[in-house]
């Protein structure tokens, strides 16, 4: 078996390893952070559930860090309560961003974790099997359901030979973006393996696997090895190390990237997979530099942006912000170099998701930003005109330092040796652990927290107005934005749905209510990005009850069909052009055909039949029928 199949073998709880069918899988762990986690509590409270029955579920502060009103520290004290009451443990923020402080503090290979955020497989970097999905999966799994995947195929990514000059880790997955793009990895578990493995550390590893997700896979692994147990052993926790090795195994698919031939990448506005060799856009002038999130911000990232800005000055005009990724990890760069940043002129920010949000430090109008972050989606950065480059640090410092993107070896010369300290600082005093009985517990709700609304079944019949068309690769972003403005509502349905989609047509939440009931028609791979639900249940609120495309994502097609949207796609993709915004079409006998398998259709209102095809597995249609999964749990539990 390879790791995966290991893994899934060891937890699967229905159906069977071949590729396509429908699976069930025990979760050890879950984690959500604030932006998620306030609906998923709500979520997991409307189960009825005393306790959380995983082997351990983790609570983040570390998106919604910016109190500039009420609503932000409101919700930090929901979380805490909830936590307190229901027997999670509590990150508050300060303490990290969720992916860099799990991977230091609670990843355990060979485990299963569920995340309610789209870049959970960074733990996959040591070796777990970790999947990011809606919050309402992730309250599932907390209340003891399994989690259901269709089984993927499994592509193995031989990794021969190692790293050179300047090239990082993050360029063996912009090489792997170029190759397979945003939505190559639909359906698909990345699993790395060859002898270049050994030449990679646990955290360059997890960069790795936490930008899988904008290839759109459904988790990335690497193998647990030595590596493995040496960053273990310096996080004090030798005793979670197992070895987890894949035996001789046969993959779906193989492909080969030659570490030894790798140079610096940038992807280029506005998608990850717009790769380009950093030597061939040298000399674009830069705005702002950004140095962090949980693709960047560990302690040797860290290390080497002191060890690059040592001695030297941030370019005349240019911003410069670094962010680490941990409590731990700021610790140790302030003893050992954070002042050789600081001179610099950096501006050092808390360690937070931050700029990869929106959530400050927006570039100027039209200005140039060239990030260590995983996404550049066109107005991600809260400046819709901006244009956002990624890159490694090395490529990102090089740019910092020469007021353009330049090639690092141009502009440092050789590249440092890092040395990394043989035990790191350990110190979990700042969670907050739950009491063993939290019966007794208080959960404080503040105003801006409102109730779950309730969304009536599935009909037969719909006759529904075309809301809104739009292309391909649409992103959550699109959707629902993030950013300082919005992310404020996110347990407040009715506000945050006045935003919905409101980057790409102003009036969509107007015309949607107008409408009573509606649909959206799109184009390939439509809601690739964030696992934020919202970007599902914000349109729900609204009235969508179809969501017609040529493809989806793998998360949002999940939330979709969490909350009673029905996802269908094109019989025939030239149809895609019939469809305009403001038309109508007319749905017939759709329970009964979707319950039979058969095919269905659609008319418009001028009398052209549509075909239509749906990809929905037994208790899809169950969740659909019930109107959303919520129900459906409702409905069973009554029973």
């Amino acid at each position: 078996m390879n790791i995966s199949q290991k893994i899934i073998s060891q937890h699967i709880v229905s159906g069977s390893l071949k590729e396509g069918s429908e699976i069930a899988l025990r979760i050890d762990q879950t984690l959500t952070q604030d932006a998620t986690g306030t609906l998923a509590y709500l979520q997991f409270e409307a189960m009825g559930i005393s306790q959380v029955k995983t082997q351990l579920s983790v609570s983040y502060v570390d998106h919604n860090t910016l109190q500039s009103g009420f609503e932000n520290a409101d919700d930090h004290k929901f979380l805490q309560t909830i936590a307190s009451k229901y027997g999670l443990v509590f990150s508050p923020a300060g303490n990290g961003i969720c992916h860099q402080v799990h991977l230091e503090r609670f990843a355990v290979p060979g485990k299963t974790l569920l995340g309610a955020d789209s870049h959970t497989p960074t733990a996959g970097g040591m070796g777990m099997l970790a999947f990011g999905a809606g919050g309402l999966d992730a309250a599932c799994a907390m209340a003891g359901e399994s989690f259901f995947i269709t089984m993927p195929k499994i592509v193995g990514v031989h990794l021969k030979g190692r790293l050179k000059g300047w090239a990082s880790a993050k360029d063996i997955i912009l090489e792997l973006l170029r190759i397979k793009t945003v939505a190559g990895g639909r359906g698909r578990i990345f699993e790395f393996f060859g002898e270049g493995i050994k030449t990679l550390s646990v955290p360059e590893r997890a960069s790795i696997t936490n930008m899988g997700a904008e290839l759109g896979a459904t988790t990335s692994i690497f193998p647990s090895d030595e590596i493995t147990r040496d960053f273990l052993d310096k996080q004090g926790r030798s005793a979670d190390w197992i070895e987890l090795l894949a035996d001789n195994a046969d993959y779906d698919e193989e492909l080969e990237i030659d570490l030894s031939a790798l140079e610096p990448l940038i992807a280029l506005p506005h998608s990850p997979d717009n790769v380009r060799k950093v030597k061939e856009v040298k000399g674009i002038k830069v705005d702002q530099v950004c140095v962090g999130s949980c693709t960047n911000s560990s302690l040797a990232d860290m290390l080497l942006s002191a060890a690059l800005l040592k001695g030297r000055k941030a370019a005349d005009g240019l911003s410069l912000v670094i962010s680490p990724g941990s409590r731990q990890v700021l610790i140790m760069l302030s003893e050992l170099a954070l002042a050789d940043i600081v001179k610099s002129g950096a501006r050092i920010l808390e360690c937070a998701c931050g700029p990869c949000i929106g959530m400050g430090q927006s570039p100027k109008s039209a200005g140039i930003s060239v990030r260590t972050f995983n996404r550049s989606f066109e107005g991600r950065s809260g400046t819709k005109d901006a244009r956002v480059y990624l890159c490694s640090p090395e490529a990102a410092l090089a740019a910092a330092v020469s007021g353009e993107i330049s090639d690092p070896a141009e502009v440092f010369g050789d590249k440092p040796k890092i040395e990394m300290p043989k035990k790191f600082f350990i110190d979990d005093s700042c969670f907050h652990y739950p009491p063993k009985d939290g019966s007794g517990v208080e959960i404080i709700r503040g105003p801006n927290i409102k109730a779950l609304p309730e969304f009536k079944a599935l009909e037969n019949t719909l006759r529904l107005k075309i809301v809104l068309t739009v292309g391909d690769n649409i992103t959550t972003d699109h959707i629902l934005p993030a950013g300082a403005k919005v992310l404020p509502y996110r347990s407040n349905l009715p506000k945050i749905s006045e935003f919905t989609f409101e980057r790409v047509d102003k009036d969509f939440a107007k015309r949607a209510i107008e409408a009573g009931q509606g649909m959206i028609v799109g184009g390939a791979n439509y809601g690739q990005g964030s696992s934020r639900e919202h970007a599902a249940l914000a349109p729900r609120f609204l009235g969508i009850r179809i969501v017609l495309v040529k493809s989806f994502a793998r998360i949002h097609l999940a939330n979709l069909i969490n909350f009673g949207i029905l996802p269908l796609t094109f019989g025939d993709e030239r149809d895609y052009l019939e469809l305009k915004q403001g038309s109508e079409m007319i749905f017939e006998d759709i329970l009964s055909a979707i319950e039979s398998g058969k095919d269905l259709s659609a008319k418009t209102v001028g009398g052209k039949a549509i075909k239509l095809k749906y990809d929905l597995t037994p208790r899809q249609k169950e969740i659909l029928f019930a109107g959303g999964l919520l129900n459906l749990i409702k409905k069973e539990n009554r029973n």
